[in-house]
C-alpha cells in the first residue's frame, strides 16, 4: 500500500433545498453549475489538481445520484478511488467514518482531506497552501479544521474561537459556537478571535479512527459493519443498509471535533463560500453597474442589488431592489434577498403537498442520458429523450401505455419483440402496449428523439425490466 499520501474525501450527499428551484432532491446543488461552466462537484475535484500529494478521491454520495456523480467525474477526467453509496443520509460523522475505513484499507495511514462537494473557493492557491500547512499538523496526530477569516458578520455560519497560536501559524481551538444572531456575529468579527466554521477537515486516518473509537464507538461499529457487508455494484460500493442505518445520525463537529483534545484550526482566507443560499450567490457573482447579478435572458429597468436567473424564458423586471428571481421551466421563485433562508420552508411545504417540483426537474437524468416532459394531458404525454453515444436503455415493456418514437438527431437501433430496426433522422417506430422493446444509440453523437406516450396510465413505475446494463432493479425507473 502507498504511504504519505493525502486522500481527498468528497462529501457529495445532501439536497441543497435553499437553492430551489435549481437544486432539487434528485438533482442537488453539488451537481449543478452555479458560478461557472463546471458543477460544484467538478470544481471541488479540479481544485485538487495543484496538490501533487493528492491521491484519487474517495466520493460518498446518495444512491439516487450515483450515475450523475460518476458521469460528472468522467467529464473532467477524474478517476475516483472509490464511490461509496449511502443507503440514507446519516449526517457527516458516519460518512467520514466509513470513508476513513475505506482509505485506511487502500493506503498506509493516509492523511484525509475532507471536503464538501458544494463549496466555492475564489483563490485555489491559498487553499492549497493552507492544506499543506495543515498537513504538517496532521502528521503529528492532530485533527485539523479550516477556519474561514470572516469578511463581515454572518449569521448563517457557525464560528470557532481561536485558542493559543502554534509555531505553524495554526491555532488551538478554544470552542465551537452555533450560528449567532447579528449582534453577536458583529462582536465576534470585531474581536478578531472568531473564524467561520468551514466544514473542511484534515487528519490522519489512524487519528480520526482512534477518536471515533474513543468518543463515538457506536458510530464506528456501524460504519465498520456497513463497509464489511458492502457489495460492489458496477463502479460503486453499496454500503450495507441495515448496518449504516444503525449508526446514530450526527455531525463530525458534535461527534468528534467539539470533544477531542487534538483539534487544531488553520486559518483560510481564500474567498470561500458554501453557496448555501441565493444571497450567497449574489455575494460572489459578477455584478453590473447597478449591483445586479444576472444569468440567461434577463431584461431590467430600474433594478438594483438583485439576483435574476433565467433558465428557459425571458425575465423582464421593473423597479425591483434587493430581490431574488429564479426561473426554471416548471417553477419561478421570487423573494426579497433578506428572506432567502426561508426558501427551504417553501420546499418542505411543497413536499407535504406532494408536489413533484420539490423532487425533480422536468429534465430527469438517467445513466444512459436524460428525458424531459414537453407536454402532458389526460391519456397522453410527450417527451424529449436524449441517449448518449454507445448507451442503451433497458429491455422493457409497459402494461398501460404505447409509445411512438420519432428520431430528430442521430441514429437509433430499436429492438421490438425480437426484431432489430435501424432508425435514422426523420424516421419513426411504433411500440404497441405490452411489446418488449429496447433503445440504443450506436452512433458517435447524441441521439435525440420525440416520444409520444398514450394510454390509461403514464407513470414512470409502469415498467417491467428484463435486462439492464446499469444494474438497476426491475421496479425502479
Amino acid at each position: 500500500m502507498k504511504k504519505n499520501v493525502i486522500v481527498p474525501v468528497i462529501l457529495a450527499g445532501g439536497s441543497g433545498s435553499r437553492l430551489w428551484p435549481l437544486s432539487r432532491q434528485l438533482h442537488p446543488k453539488q451537481l449543478i453549475a452555479l458560478n461557472s461552466s463546471k458543477t460544484m462537484l467538478q470544481e471541488t475535484v479540479l481544485r485538487l489538481s495543484s496538490l501533487s500529494e493528492a491521491a484519487d478521491p474517495i466520493v460518498i454520495c446518495n444512491d439516487d445520484h450515483r450515475f450523475m456523480v460518476a458521469e460528472q467525474l468522467r467529464e473532467v477526467g477524474i478517476k475516483p478511488g472509490a464511490i461509496l453509496l449511502e443507503p440514507e443520509g446519516r449526517n457527516t460523522a458516519p460518512a467520514i467514518g466509513v470513508c476513513s475505513i475505506e482509505a485506511a484499507s487502500r493506503y498506509t495511514d493516509p492523511i484525509l482531506l475532507v471536503l464538501p462537494a458544494d463549496h466555492f473557493i475564489a483563490d485555489p492557491s491559498a487553499f492549497t497552501e493552507a492544506v499543506r500547512k495543515g498537513a504538517g499538523e496532521a502528521e503529528q496526530g492532530r485533527l485539523i479544521t479550516f477556519g474561514i477569516v470572516p469578511d463581515g458578520p454572518e449569521t448563517g455560519y457557525g464560528y470557532i474561537q481561536k485558542g493559543g497560536p502554534l509555531d505553524s501559524g495554526a491555532f488551538q481551538i478554544k470552542r465551537f459556537v452555533e450560528k449567532p444572531d447579528l449582534e453577536t456575529a458583529e462582536s465576534y468579527v470585531t474581536s478578531g478571535e472568531y473564524l467561520w466554521n468551514s466544514g473542511m477537515f484534515l487528519f490522519k486516518a489512524s487519528a480520526i479512527l482512534k477518536e471515533f473509537h474513543s468518543l463515538v464507538p457506536e458510530i464506528l461499529s456501524a460504519c465498520e459493519a456497513a463497509r464489511k457487508k458492502a457489495i460492489v455494484d458496477l463502479d460503486f460500493i453499496r454500503l450495507d443498509a441495515p448496518s449504516f442505518h444503525a449508526s446514530p445520525s450526527d455531525s463530525i463537529d458534535y461527534a468528534i471535533m467539539e470533544k477531542t483534545g487534538q483539534g487544531v484550526m488553520v486559518p483560510l482566507e481564500a474567498g470561500w463560500s458554501d453557496l448555501g443560499s441565493w444571497e450567497a450567490l449574489w455575494q460572489v457573482g459578477k455584478k453590473d453597474l447597478k449591483s445586479n447579478v444576472t444569468h440567461g435572458d434577463v431584461l431590467t429597468h430600474d433594478v438594483r442589488n438583485s439576483f435574476l436567473h433565467a433558465e428557459s424564458r425571458m425575465i423582464a423586471a421593473v423597479g425591483l431592489e434587493n430581490h431574488i428571481v429564479v426561473e426554471t421551466p416548471d417553477a419561478v421563485l421570487v423573494s426579497p434577498r433578506d428572506r432567502v433562508q426561508d426558501v427551504r420552508k417553501m420546499v418542505e411545504y411543497m413536499r407535504l403537498m406532494g408536489r413533484e417540483e420539490a423532487i425533480s426537474h422536468r429534465r430527469v437524468y438517467r445513466p444512459w442520458g436524460s428525458y424531459e416532459t414537453i407536454a402532458m394531458d389526460n391519456r397522453f404525454q410527450v417527451k424529449r429523450i436524449t441517449v448518449k453515444p454507445g448507451a442503451k436503455l433497458s429491455a422493457q415493456k409497459h402494461y398501460h401505455r404505447a409509445e411512438h418514437w420519432v428520431v430528430v438527431r442521430g441514429t437509433a437501433v430499436v429492438e421490438r419483440d425480437g426484431e432489430s430496426i435501424l432508425l435514422r433522422e426523420d424516421e419513426s417506430i411504433y411500440i404497441p402496449l405490452g411489446a418488449t422493446h429496447r433503445l440504443e444509440n450506436p452512433g458517435k453523437i447524441p441521439l435525440d428523439l420525440i416520444e409520444v406516450q398514450s394510454g390509461s396510465y403514464l407513470g414512470e413505475d409502469d415498467i417491467v425490466r428484463f435486462d439492464d446494463v446499469y444494474g438497476r432493479v426491475p421496479e425502479v425507473s
